[in-house]
């Protein structure tokens, strides 16, 4: 067998089945041996950051590993900004890239660049292949690493000649071990102790969550200790959230109980989330009255930005099976007043006043794909302001349903990324929520959801702006705008351009008609919405400050 025929088994034989890609000269091997196997799907996308957003949208919506193939030279540096993304949102994605041939290397060849050494920060791991005997042991490797303990994204860099030439044996050059502590069973029964004396305990539930699917042992965590849960914005749709100990998302723009529950709480329990700044504010006032407990799969987390109380290294699954028997039902009356108080003040003091609104908003949008789809729809947004909004607006009553570029923030991510979910859940209804900026970025992708005939919906946010940036610029820099105002194109006529078929919404009273006729439709729509252009989002926690200084207006 050949490099390449050994690469695809490889693949197979640990039960991959989809593959994104763009072909090209480094990599024709691959797609000559690909045309040949019947158990691989191969998807084309149209841009190779495409490729790799997809790949995290399959990945995140089924909790497996993504593939996705790239070229040499620019086919692979398009990988780049999906690998970041990858990287920080611990999202386990197999990126393989063409080569030139092993003799040129070195030599600036045509469409020669040294992937390795540009994405050796930002890979778990990468590695370059010259001899096709290294393939098999590589991919088994690579594969464990991508998926073990937080995963990421991996590399596999294989020279042109390594995908020709025939193996003729086996090389086991690699074994990388993968540090898992046992679990510490006393620092379990400390955590549940310090839960059960606490009045105002607060569970801050993160990604980590998602990636341990452990979905029903966390509302059993929160029912047996009466904890109200927050979510990050990876953490979002871990959790039903019509349950009443769901208080909301944590964060800059997140809602008001949690941000203040963290602020006033004497006991916060952080469960596979990093303490990003996001979420923090200003560090040296966070949650200065709290015993902080986090439990991570990554050791790497404790005391880096937060100093926790106990730190507990282990699968949320093994903690939760301890930990869950362990806890005390405690009425914390107060608490949840407390709690339904702040949740009172967002509501008179935003909610409300955007209800209230003549013009059509973002806000108004989702709360009205929220109610219309009942929660039950997988959602995947973009970044900006449509982000902001569809996570706090968008109440997911599905485990794992909400995706979007959380680390690196990544404008263009979801329509790509939207396409890897459908991909990954035919059979369920798919929104993908972006702005009239972030569509633009990776709009060439629309023709991939007509060319495999995807039932997917899209909802753009046109305020010819960029949005979240106006709003900086209006409230750090004395409103002067610089270069945000967007002279957009005709989008419904674009969409036509690709055979899909949309409609425009200029106003409220045609929003619930437009989002009905798109998921009655059987096929691909697009619903551009022309928004007030000057929303502002709020609650907000401004840059510098604490979490219990979040305004509401």
């Amino acid at each position: 067998m050949t490099g390449s025929e050994i690469l695809l088994k490889s693949l197979t034989s640990n039960n991959i089945t989809t593959i994104f890609g763009y072909p090209g000269g480094a990599i024709m091997p691959i797609y000559d041996a690909l045309s040949k196997n019947q158990q691989l799907r191969h998807i084309l996308v149209r841009h190779e950051q495409g490729a790799i957003h997809a790949a995290e949208g399959y990945a995140r919506a089924t909790n497996k590993i993504g593939v996705c193939f790239a070229t040499s030279g620019p086919g692979a540096t398009n990988l780049v900004t999906g690998l970041v993304d990858a990287l920080m949102d611990s999202v386990p994605i197999l990126a393989i890239t063409g080569q030139v041939q092993s003799d040129l290397i070195g030599k600036e060849a045509f469409q020669e660049t040294d992937v390795v050494g540009i994405t050796s920060v930002i890979t778990k791991y990468n590695f370059l292949i010259t001899d096709p005997c290294m393939i098999e042991d590589t991919m088994y490797e690579a594969i464990k690493i991508a998926k073990s303990q937080r995963p990421g994204p991996v590399l596999i860099d294989i020279s042109k000649d390594a995908q020709t030439n025939e193996v003729t044996s086996r090389k086991n050059i690699y074994h990388i071990p993968i540090d898992m502590k046992k679990i510490n069973e006393k620092l379990v029964r400390d955590a549940c102790e310090i839960i059960n004396n606490s009045k105002r305990p607060l569970i801050l539930a993160g990604h980590g969550i998602r990636i341990a699917s452990s979905y029903s042992e966390l509302h059993k965590f929160s029912d047996n200790g009466n904890i109200p849960v927050a979510c990050t914005l990876h953490g979002l749709s871990v959790i039903n959230e019509g349950s009443p100990r769901y208080i909301g998302m944590l964060g800059m723009h997140g809602n008001y109980a949690p941000n203040m529950a963290t602020a006033k709480s004497d006991c916060i329990i952080a469960l596979g989330m990093r303490f990003d700044d996001r979420v923090t504010g200003r560090l040296d006032d966070y949650a200065k009255s709290a015993k902080i407990i986090h439990v991570d799969i990554n050791k790497n987390e404790f005391d880096k930005n937060v100093k926790t109380h106990i730190s507990i290294h282990t699968d949320l699954k093994d903690f939760f099976k301890l930990a869950n028997n362990k806890l005390k039902y405690q009425k914390r009356s107060n608490w949840f007043k407390d709690l339904d108080k702040w949740s009172t003040q967002e509501k008179i003091k935003v909610l409300d006043r955007e209800e209230k609104n003549n013009n059509l908003t973002c806000a108004y949008i989702i709360k009205r794909l929220s109610d219309i789809t009942d929660g039950r729809a997988y959602v995947i947004s973009d970044v900006g302001q449509n982000q902001m909004i569809t996570a706090r607006y968008y109440k997911s009553k599905i485990p794992n349903s909400f995706f979007t570029s959380g680390g690196a923030g990544t404008m263009g991510f979801a329509l790509p990324a939207g396409i890897g979910v459908k991909i990954a859940k035919p059979q369920e209804e798919v929104w993908i929520v972006v702005g009239d900026g972030g569509i633009q970025m990776t709009l060439q992708e629309l023709a991939v959801i007509k060319q495999e005939n995807l039932n997917i919906k899209i909802a753009i946010i046109n305020n010819s702006f960029l949005g979240m940036v106006r709003q900086w610029q209006d409230m750090f820099f004395d409103g002067q705008l610089s270069h945000v105002s967007l002279k957009n194109p005709d989008f419904i006529t674009l969409a036509k351009g690709f055979g899909i078929k949309g409609e425009t919404v200029n106003s409220k009273d045609n929003v619930d008609n437009a989002i009905k006729k798109a998921r009655k439709y059987k096929g691909a729509y697009i619903i551009e919405f022309k928004t007030q252009k000057e929303e502002v989002i709020f609650p907000m926690i401004e840059p510098g400050a604490s979490t219990e200084e979040i305004r509401l207006e």
